[in-house]
């Protein structure tokens, strides 16, 4: 049985400092995070206001849907919108009776702004607000932003899920504390750690988003809620206002961070660590198997990290300290100090960190850091992979199931099979 690691092993990177850049970015905006949104909450559907620029965006990241009607669409604001000649509202108003007239399996409707909307000062929350009342109870309307101009492509699902925090319902528990699993999770992964809980002994969990909007979970003073994804501040901060208290710990990528994660989820409950891990045991060994044959492929390649969701310092832990791979440069949008102090704790020391973008710099950076592989966004990795570089695209990421314990073979195999691409082809 593999022993149980703390958390705060050492201090790492905790107290390192940070290059703080504020230059060119290279990023998607938070209208993409629609395309995982949309997939979870299945009675949703997710309105974008905007431009042709957005629904071609929007459409291009989703792929081509032959089998099934997508659950989002485009408001499309044209010129004379834009130039004030048509009331906005009014216009809303009638797409809005359109589309639930014509979707009546709509239970909950998301207005999503855009960079149009918003520079046009076109005010969704009154529109949401008004459409919410007139469509009542049969459908609730909300409204938040996925707009680019400030933001980067994850910090639309911290948006959705931070307009959804006022409108769960309060928990009536009193006493015995109750868990929530806050992140958007693919269904195999949700059904795998709810095994896990329930193996623990934890029989009072739920996870949000929900998969549908009658089980919007219950939250009050008693919920000790964890975070599946480092990009949830807003949300976090939205459901503390709610009396909820966050449990601090790594994130579930990997064995070490799945265990450490779900041991954290634990000692918040009053379990004894000797039950968590007797419960994890068996999916943690099945874990560190799966890591060791791409573990002899990683361990000792360099690899640097370009700004894009802000999972790189987590990916950045597991890589380093389950991989043996060595950071060269981890760069996030946003670096919450607070939700990642437990990773920053376990990054190796020394481990150059940096927050913002100036991309023409970091760029240099790179190519004088020589590295086997980088990781960033699509507008980079064509071009590094014309100079020769070996590149991950961090949106794949984000779009692939990576937590816990079953997934931790899948997520060292998305860093090892460009190493062994770039292989097959120099041969």
């Amino acid at each position: 049985m593999s022993p149980v690691i703390p958390i705060h092993a050492d201090i790492g990177c905790a107290q390192a400092p940070v290059l703080v850049e504020r230059g060119q970015r290279e990023v998607f905006c938070g209208l993409t995070g629609i395309i995982w949104l949309h997939r979870k909450m299945q009675d949703a559907f997710f309105l974008v206001v905007g431009s042709r620029t957005c629904a071609h965006l929007i459409q291009s990241a989703a792929g081509v849907m032959i089998f099934a009607e997508p659950r989002f669409a485009t408001a499309i604001l044209d010129e004379r919108d834009l130039a004030g000649l048509a009331d906005a509202h009014d216009e809303l108003d009638r797409v809005v009776q359109r589309l639930l007239q014509r979707r009546p399996d709509i239970r909950l409707l998301f207005l999503v702004g855009s960079c149009p909307s918003e520079v046009i000062k076109l005010d969704l929350s009154r529109a949401a607000a008004r459409l919410s009342h007139r469509f009542m109870p049969q459908v609730r309307v909300l409204n938040y932003s996925g707009s680019g101009i400030e933001t980067t492509f994850t910090q639309g699902e911290d948006a959705c899920l931070a307009a959804l925090v006022p409108v769960l319902p309060a928990s009536t528990q009193q006493h015995e504390p109750e868990l929530l699993i806050v992140g958007t999770l693919a269904d195999v992964v949700e059904e795998q750690l709810g095994r896990l809980f329930k193996a623990m002994g934890v029989d009072r969990f739920a996870f949000f988003p929900p998969r549908g909007s009658d089980a919007l979970p219950a939250v009050g003073p008693q919920t000790r809620f964890l975070l599946a994804q480092p990009f949830l501040g807003n949300t976090a901060h939205a459901l503390e206002s709610r009396g909820a208290m966050r449990v601090a710990s790594p994130f579930p990528l990997g064995a070490e961070g799945s265990a450490a994660w779900l041991h954290a989820a634990g000692g918040a409950l009053g379990l004894r660590a000797e039950t968590v891990e007797q419960a994890i045991a068996p999916a943690r060994r099945r874990a560190e198997q799966a890591l060791a044959a791409h573990r002899t492929l990683l361990a000792g390649k360099r690899v640097f990290f370009f700004p894009d969701s802000q999972l790189e310092v987590p990916l950045a832990r597991f890589l380093a300290r389950e991989l043996g791979m060595l950071l060269t440069e981890v760069g996030s949008p946003y670096l919450h100090r607070q939700h990642l102090a437990e990773e920053l704790a376990w990054l190796p020391a020394g481990t150059r960190l940096s927050e913002g973008q100036d991309v023409e710099r970091q760029l240099d950076r790179c190519r004088a850091a020589a590295p086997d592989m980088v990781v960033c966004g699509l507008g980079l990795a064509n071009p590094l992979e014309a100079e020769g570089v070996t590149t991950k695209w961090s949106i794949e990421l984000v779009f692939t199931p990576i937590q816990g314990f079953e997934q931790a073979g899948d997520l060292a195999g998305l860093f090892s099979r460009p190493l062994t691409r770039r292989k097959l082809l120099a041969a």
